[in-house]
C-alpha cells in the first residue's frame, strides 16, 4: 500500500513506500486498518491496536480531539480552547503503527475497498471503523443554524462565547431600553445535560464574573430561559434529580419552561408552540443531534437519526470488516439504545480495536458488544450538581465535587489536568471568568477594533460615529485623559 511518503526507522510496522516486508522468500503486506475520526471512539480503536502488527491510518478533518463533555465551559469562558483539546499527531505520536492524516471525507467506495477525501488519492483498506461522531439536529429546521449555533467542536464553543460577551457589550452602549432588555435575553433550547450546564454556567456569568464590569448595564438583570419540549429536563436521570436541577436553576435565575416546544428561530428569538414569542438575540441549541453522513456514503441501513444499524459485534451487514462505532451507530442495550456520550463510544472503539486484532491473529474473536453503563453526570452550576450511580445518588456540592474529579481524571495530559484544576479552583475562589475574549468572525456584522487605548464596539444600531446620551455618560466614572502640552 503507497502512502506517499517514506517512513523512518521509527515505525517498523510501516515498511517504506510500498507497505511490505520480507519474510523468506515471500513478501508479506500487512493489514491496513482505516478509522475514520479521531474523537472518544477512534481513538480508543487506534490505541488498541498498538501491538498489533498493521498500519493503522487515523483520518480527520480537525487535527485535535476535543473533550467534548466540557466544551461548555469553552463556550461559557470558564476554560480555554487548549485546555480541552490535544493534537492528535501527539496523542499518538508514541503509537509506531498509527499513522494521523488531517483530510475530509467524502465517500467509501466498498467494492474497492477505498476511502474517497477531498485532498489524498483513494486510501485503500483492508479493515475500516467509521467513528465520525454526530451534529447538530434542528429537526428539518436546518435555517435555524445561523440563528441558534449547536455545541460540538471547539469552533462552536467559540462562537457561543463570541455571542454571549458581545451581548453585553452591545447592551452597554444601547440607547433603547427595550434593545437592551433583548440584548441581555439568552434562550437556551434543550434541558439535557449540555442544556442545563450552558444554563447554570450563563446565569453565574451574568450574576457573578460581569456583574462589576459594566457601568450603564447591570448583568444581573438578564433573562435566561432555558426551553425544553420533553415534561421535565434531564429525563435520563431519576425524576428526583431532574426536580432538584430545576430548582436549582431557578435558584440562580434561570426561568425552565418544560413543555415548551420550539416552532420557529429567528434572529429576534424563538417561537414556541403555543405561538408565544420569547424574544432573545442570543440563542443557543442543545435540542438534539444527528449522525454524520456516513450511512449515507455506504448506503446503509440506518434509523431517523442516521445512525447505522450494526450487528452485535458493530460489524456492518454484508461487511464483516467494516465497523460503525459511537455516534456512527445504533446499538441496543436493556431494550434500549446506547447513549451517546464519551464512555459508551470509548467502549465500542476499544472493543472493536481488540476484535481487529484478535482476526488478524487469528484468534478467536470476543463476543458480542455488551455495553457497561457507568452512571450519569451533570452539573448545573457553582457547587451544584447531580448524579446517578447504579444505586448512588448525589446532588449538591458533594456532586459537584465528584463531578470535577471524574472530569479532571479522563483529561489527556498531566498538565491539562492542573491547567483545568487550578482554573476551577481560580473560578470557585474569586468568581471570575479567565477566558472571556472576544473572537471576532471573519464575516460578523459586529466589528471590535482597539482606538486610543480603548475598545469601541461598532455595531449597525450603535455605530462608532453615533451622538452619546450624556445623561448615560455621567454616570460613567472614567479617568480624566491629560492634555498634550504644546511645546515651548
Amino acid at each position: 500500500m503507497d502512502f506517499n511518503r517514506n517512513i523512518g526507522p521509527r515505525r517498523p510496522f510501516f515498511f517504506g513506500p510500498d507497505q511490505t516486508q520480507s519474510s523468506g522468500s515471500r513478501t508479506v503486506n500487512p493489514p491496513h486498518i482505516v478509522i475514520v475520526g479521531a474523537g472518544f471512539g477512534g481513538l480508543e480503536a487506534a490505541k488498541a491496536l498498538a501491538r498489533t502488527p498493521a498500519a493503522v491510518t487515523i483520518i480527520d478533518r480537525q487535527n485535535h480531539h476535543c473533550f467534548q463533555p466540557l466544551l461548555y465551559q469553552v463556550a461559557t469562558a470558564a476554560l480555554s480552547p487548549a485546555d480541552i483539546a490535544w493534537p492528535v499527531r501527539s496523542i499518538l505520536s508514541r503509537q509506531s503503527n498509527a499513522r494521523v492524516v488531517m483530510a475530509e471525507v467524502s465517500g467509501i467506495d466498498l467494492s474497492a475497498r477505498q476511502v474517497i477525501t477531498n485532498s489524498m488519492p483513494p486510501l485503500p483498506y483492508d479493515f475500516l471503523v467509521l467513528a465520525t461522531g454526530a451534529m447538530h439536529s434542528y429537526f428539518g429546521h436546518d435555517e435555524w443554524a445561523p440563528f441558534a449555533p449547536g455545541l460540538k467542536r471547539v469552533e462552536d464553543a467559540t462562537e457561543i462565547r463570541r455571542r454571549l460577551l458581545i451581548a453585553f457589550e452591545k447592551a452597554e452602549v444601547a440607547i433603547d431600553a427595550r434593545e437592551r432588555q433583548d440584548l441581555l435575553s439568552f434562550v437556551i433550547v434543550g434541558g439535557g445535560p449540555t442544556g442545563i450546564e450552558l444554563a447554570g454556567a450563563a446565569a453565574e456569568i451574568a450574576r457573578y464574573a460581569l456583574v462589576r464590569d459594566f457601568r450603564c448595564i447591570d448583568p444581573r438583570a438578564s433573562r435566561i430561559v432555558l426551553v425544553e419540549a420533553g415534561p421535565r429536563i434531564l429525563p435520563a436521570l431519576p425524576e428526583a434529580l431532574s426536580a432538584y436541577a430545576q430548582s436549582s436553576l431557578e435558584r440562580m435565575g434561570v426561568t425552565v419552561r418544560t413543555s415548551t416546544m420550539v416552532t420557529a428561530c429567528d434572529e429576534k428569538g424563538v417561537v414556541v408552540a403555543t405561538g408565544e414569542r420569547i424574544p432573545a438575540l442570543t440563542v443557543i441549541w442543545a435540542a438534539g443531534v444527528k449522525a454524520s453522513p456516513a450511512a449515507a456514503w455506504i448506503k446503509a441501513d440506518c434509523d431517523r437519526a442516521g445512525h447505522i444499524k450494526v450487528n452485535p459485534d458493530l460489524s456492518i451487514p454484508d461487511q464483516p470488516n467494516v465497523f460503525a462505532i459511537g455516534d456512527t451507530a445504533t446499538v441496543f442495550w436493556n431494550e434500549r439504545t446506547v447513549p451517546g456520550i464519551a464512555p459508551a463510544a470509548k467502549q465500542m472503539g476499544r472493543y472493536v480495536g481488540q476484535l481487529v486484532a484478535r482476526r488478524i491473529a487469528g484468534r478467536a474473536e470476543p463476543r458480542a458488544f455488551n455495553y457497561r453503563h457507568y452512571g450519569d453526570l451533570a452539573t448545573i452550576g457553582r457547587k451544584s450538581a447531580v448524579v446517578s450511580i447504579g444505586r448512588l445518588r448525589l446532588k449538591g456540592w458533594i456532586a459537584w465535587v465528584f463531578w470535577s474529579v471524574a472530569h479532571i481524571y479522563f483529561l489527556i495530559g498531566a498538565r491539562n489536568r492542573l491547567s483545568v484544576a487550578f482554573d476551577w479552583l481560580w473560578d470557585y475562589l474569586t468568581f471570575q471568568r479567565g477566558a472571556r475574549l472576544i473572537i471576532q468572525a471573519p464575516n460578523s456584522t459586529a466589528a471590535v477594533e482597539r482606538r486610543g487605548g480603548g475598545h469601541v464596539i461598532e455595531t449597525a444600531s450603535t455605530p462608532a460615529t453615533s451622538p452619546v446620551d450624556l445623561s448615560r455618560k455621567r454616570e460613567v466614572k472614567s479617568r480624566r485623559i491629560p492634555r498634550k502640552r504644546e511645546p515651548l
